[in-house]
């Protein structure tokens, strides 16, 4: 299957040439490489053209195409007719030689599958689990023979009852799911979310639905917000054997205060896509987390080193969650 790729960039030039690299290393390869770059400088235009890589199309584009849901609509355009899978990168992140390999046979081996997303190994934090001990249900997720320690946020929700009643990668009614990922054994999973650091869907689906407008700028869960609609033409799975590393580069993000905002606003929007009247119960469990997600990053500014980091987020996260009674979100439907 033809593979293009598309790889959104801002301002991160070194970061881009590292994930480039291992792209050429591949035991499979994409049939073109897509560089949508909103960048202000031209240094990663001057860098690219020092360094040739086959098959690469680059695209500086005006600033009416900045922000990454604009760039990512762009780079679709420009995809070759003959494609049949359009894979998304993070520009920080650096994909194992068989990436592709592992994407393209997980659409052939299962023809009901329209979206696929891939682990980062540098994030994942399931071991192996010892059968000789009794692990603490509210510390620890088990799943297959594994473990997960639970973060802080998560402890306090199974002991709350607020955590997720489905698995990995499932939005339940009140949205907030469990956000551990998988552990690296191997197997696929079908899921409703797949993460936009690596993700790749059918082109038939971009002839239907693009990432929606409502996400501009940094456009925070504007991949949540597409692999729930992508859902109307198939399923979503997630290859544990689809690996890569995720750098998470500073550059290009927004400050704490924005970013607080972006996750409970966007947040909402998300979740009233994929359930547009929530009952009161799950209307409850939904403001109820977000607003002990909000007083722990409030004690986070105590607890933690980063404390300007803290403190600024969380009152980015208390002005969205107000905002949401005076300027709701129109949920559109794309």
């Amino acid at each position: 299957m033809k593979v293009s790729l598309i790889i959104c960039t801002y301002m991160r030039p070194k970061s881009l040439m590292n994930l480039l690299k291992s792209v050429t290393e591949q035991t499979v390869h994409p049939e073109e490489i897509l560089i949508i770059d909103g960048s202000t400088t031209n240094a990663t235009e001057q860098l690219l053209d020092k360094n040739k890589f086959n098959n690469l199309h680059y695209y500086l584009v005006p600033e009416s195409h900045r922000g990454l849901t604009k760039q990512r609509n762009y780079g679709i355009t420009k995809v070759n007719t003959t494609s049949e899978i359009i894979a998304f990168l993070d520009d920080d992140t650096k994909l194992m030689p068989n990436y592709f390999e592992e994407l393209v046979k997980t659409f052939t081996n299962d023809p009901t599958v329209t979206g696929v997303g891939g682990i980062a190994l540098n994030e994942n934090g399931w071991s192996v689990s010892n059968p000789y001990i009794k692990y603490d249900k509210y510390r620890y997720f088990q799943l297959e023979g594994h473990v997960y320690k639970e973060g802080q946020r998560n402890v306090f929700r199974n002991y709350l009852g607020l955590q997720s009643n489905l698995g990995p990668g499932r939005m339940p009614k009140y949205s907030h799911g469990k956000t551990c990922g998988f552990p690296l054994n191997g197997k696929t999973h079908e899921v409703d979310l797949l993460v936009g650091m690596s993700f790749a869907f059918h082109k038939s689906v971009f002839d239907s639905i693009r990432f929606s407008t409502y996400f501009e700028g940094y456009g925070l869960y504007e991949d949540a917000d597409f692999s729930i609609r992508a859902l109307a033409f198939g399923k979503n799975v997630i290859n544990t054997n689809l690996q890569l590393y995720h750098y998470h580069d500073a550059s290009g993000r927004p400050n704490q205060y924005q970013y607080g905002k972006m996750v409970v606003r966007n947040g909402w929007y998300v979740w009233r896509v994929k359930n547009p009247n929530p009952l009161l119960n799950a209307k409850i469990k939904w403001n109820s987390i977000t607003i002990l997600l909000t007083l722990i990053r409030f004690s986070n500014a105590v607890t933690t080193n980063k404390r300007k980091e803290a403190l600024t987020e969380a009152l980015g996260r208390t002005v969205g969650w107000w905002s949401l009674l005076f300027n709701t979100p129109k949920v559109k439907k794309q």
